[in-house]
Order: structure tokens, then C-alpha cells, then sequence
């Protein structure tokens, strides 16, 4: 019974709450009350500047495997978000997941000893890095391809988390054209220019 007494005690105290901060909470002229800031506010309403990046990552300090993470956004004055009546709230945002691989190492191990399959080793492909030391690099094509799929960040470490590079630093993001990409259309681009390509004209 005291367990019961207990638990609805501290129901009743959720509630209460809830709808203090819900009353408390009472826009003023040419202020805006918005439940959820982080999933219904458009992108020029509101700013993240404030991102917290881990050093040793040089991603956000909570990324999560999936690549989203929590960071601490401002809405535009004049926009109020629930329940603390404030303009910060929490975004979830894209961001790289890493798991300690480092592009510096990684291609430096490929330039100097990639012939010998350590890149591969270390990035962990170990099967790929036997028959490279065992045929040195390939007879070298191997060697220099992997430096090519290194560099522009085509290869990646084996369990598919991004390298270690500096937050604002050389990241290659590949960009999908898909069907909802806007084409330009252009005209020809050889009877536009060379009027005597068509004499009739």
C-alpha cells in the first residue's frame, strides 16, 4: 500500500508541474509559444553556435553510430519554446560517428608503408593486407590505388565510422543526385557557340 501511496505521489507531483510551467509560460505581444522548438522550427529560425565538440573526436560530444547528436540551439526573438519558456532548446543534428581512426595516420601508413598492407591492417582489413604484403602492394598498383581511395576519403575504416579530421577541417561529403535534384537545363553547347556549324541560318 505504501508503494502505491508512494508512486502516486510522485505522479501527482509530474503533473503539477506540467502545468505550472504551462501556465507560468505566457507569451508577451509579438511573442511566439511553440511546443516542440527542436522538430517544428524552420532553419531561419533559429541559430546553433554553440556547438560542444569533443577534442578527441572533433565531432559532437554526444554522436551516436547512427550519426545524429544533441546540440544547443537559440530560436529567433520572438519565439518562445515549451516547457521552460526560453528561446534555447535542443536540436538533433547530423554529425560523423568515430571510432579512433585517424585520416592523417591512415594515409600517412598508406604513402610510406601501404605496399606492405599496413593501411589496410589498421584500418581493419586485415585479408586485404596479406595479399598486399604478400604480393608488395599488388607489384605497387595496389599501393597506389590505395593511396588515391585514402586521400579522397573513399575508403574508410571497416567498421563504417568516419575518420578523425578536424571539425572545420578537409571533409569530403558526397553530394547524391537523386530525382529530386533541380537540373538547369542548358542549351547545346557547340551549335550555340559556332554560328557556322548551321549555314541555313
Amino acid at each position: 500500500m505504501e508503494l502505491y501511496r508512494s508512486f502516486f505521489i510522485i505522479i501527482l507531483l509530474i503533473l503539477t508541474t506540467k502545468i505550472c510551467l504551462s501556465l507560468d509560460c505566457i507569451p508577451g505581444a509579438g511573442e511566439v509559444l511553440v511546443e516542440d522548438c527542436g522538430a517544428s522550427l524552420l532553419p531561419a529560425q533559429y541559430l546553433c553556435t554553440q556547438l560542444d565538440i569533443d577534442p578527441d573526436t572533433q565531432q559532437l560530444v554526444n554522436c551516436t553510430k547512427e550519426g545524429r547528436g544533441l546540440t544547443r540551439c537559440e530560436a529567433a526573438p520572438g519565439i518562445l519554446c515549451t516547457p521552460f519558456c526560453n528561446s534555447t532548446f535542443l536540436k538533433e543534428v547530423e554529425c560523423l560517428w568515430t571510432n579512433g581512426y585517424s585520416f592523417d595516420t591512415a594515409l600517412l601508413l598508406s604513402v610510406f608503408l601501404g605496399m606492405f598492407g599496413i593501411d589496410r591492417f589498421y584500418l581493419g582489413y586485415p585479408a586485404i593486407g596479406c595479399l598486399k604484403f604478400a604480393t608488395l602492394g599488388f607489384f605497387f598498383i595496389g599501393h597506389l590505388v590505395d593511396v588515391i581511395l585514402i586521400s579522397t576519403q573513399t575508403l574508410g575504416p571497416a567498421d563504417n565510422s568516419s575518420y578523425i579530421i578536424p571539425y572545420f577541417g578537409p571533409v569530403l561529403r558526397k553530394v547524391l543526385v537523386g530525382e529530386n535534384t533541380y537540373r538547369k537545363e542548358e542549351g547545346d553547347w557547340y551549335t550555340d557557340k559556332h554560328s557556322w556549324s548551321n549555314p541555313a541560318e
